[in-house]
């Protein structure tokens, strides 16, 4: 994300060749006259002013909570470019013949793992970008709360479609991030030029439709954990925008993620059931267990979510 050459501001994502910010261009129009005096004007915190809050943004700390699993992996496989796939099952892939036979937490820790170093990089890069816009919209716990939802959403979807494939990383909830900011944006009230808004959800939409079409083509690309987070996202997003628009509003943003976890949880419980796995939480020995095939290890194949 490159800065404003007038002011310093960080542009919308993908803003290639663009070197002024959507504010700065609409002040330049103001005195030139061609904005109406009783236009809604922005009212942005210079890019030099510190904020009261902590300098750690809530972004930096999920970059730096994956990087640390990152290198736990590495470190006990000796190995940064392609983990074993019993590598990944063991630092917490969300593999479905596990997952819905009672190792859920699967659906949460596979958010942090990833299956090598170009994954990695290129997630964190993403998340980078779309988070800390997200942040700036949301505020933290609004934002660990969708980011968290919609890493659910995508795990849940993944499971659910191809069981016996194990599932990685965390782009599932990065989708989500776009979809919720794309709803946020279309639906919520912004004192902010139009032309920022319709370049913002423009590099949204770009991000959603240029992913999803690599993730068909490209093999080993889990599409179904990007579909389910960026569904959830946009979901997630709707909400918050027509119930909750007020980073005050708090009761009311508890509620909608009330609501989306005991949709998640439904969801997971029909799916398990679907499955005739039995709802249960603990560990499973899939070599064992009646409730997965013992071909389970053998269709276990490497894969990748991004």
């Amino acid at each position: 994300m490159a800065n404003c050459i007038r002011c310093g501001r960080q542009l919308p994502g993908f803003s290639f060749g663009k070197k002024i910010c959507p504010w700065c261009r609409q002040h330049e129009a103001y005195q030139r006259g061609e904005v109406p005096e009783d236009a809604p004007q922005t009212v942005m915190p210079t890019p030099w002013v510190r904020r009261r809050e902590s300098a750690i943004s809530l972004t930096q700390i999920i970059f730096g909570m994956n990087a640390a699993v990152f290198l736990g992996m590495a470190l006990s496989s000796s190995t940064v470019m392609d983990f074993p796939v019993r590598e990944l099952i063991v630092w917490g892939a969300n593999v479905g013949a596990l997952t819905l036979s009672g190792e859920w937490w699967r659906l949460l820790t596979n958010v942090f793992v990833h299956g090598g170093i170009i994954h990695i990089a290129f997630n964190m890069w993403c998340l980078w970008n779309l988070g800390q816009l997200c942040e700036s919209l949301y505020g933290r716990w609004t934002y660990a709360a969708v980011y968290l939802t919609c890493g659910l959403g995508a795990s849940l979807a993944s499971a659910a479609w191809h069981p016996f494939v194990p599932s990685v990383g965390a782009s599932g909830a990065i989708f989500g991030l776009a979809g919720a900011l794309i709803t946020a944006l279309k639906l919520g009230e912004f004192s902010v030029p139009r032309s920022a808004l319709s370049g913002t959800l423009r590099s949204l939409g770009a991000f959603v439709v240029y992913n999803l079409i690599f993730g068909f083509v490209l093999p080993g690309v889990d599409n179904t954990a990007h579909i389910g987070g960026l569904i959830t996202g946009l979901i997630v997003g709707a909400l918050i925008a027509l119930i909750a628009p007020q980073q005050g509003q708090t009761p009311r943003r508890v509620a909608v993620f009330l609501v989306m976890i005991l949709t998640l949880a439904g969801g997971a419980i029909a799916t398990a059931h679907h499955y005739g796995a039995p709802l249960r939480l603990g560990r499973v020995n899939y070599e064992r267990s009646a409730n997965v095939p013992e071909r389970a290890p053998a269709q276990i194949t490497a894969a990748r979510d991004r």
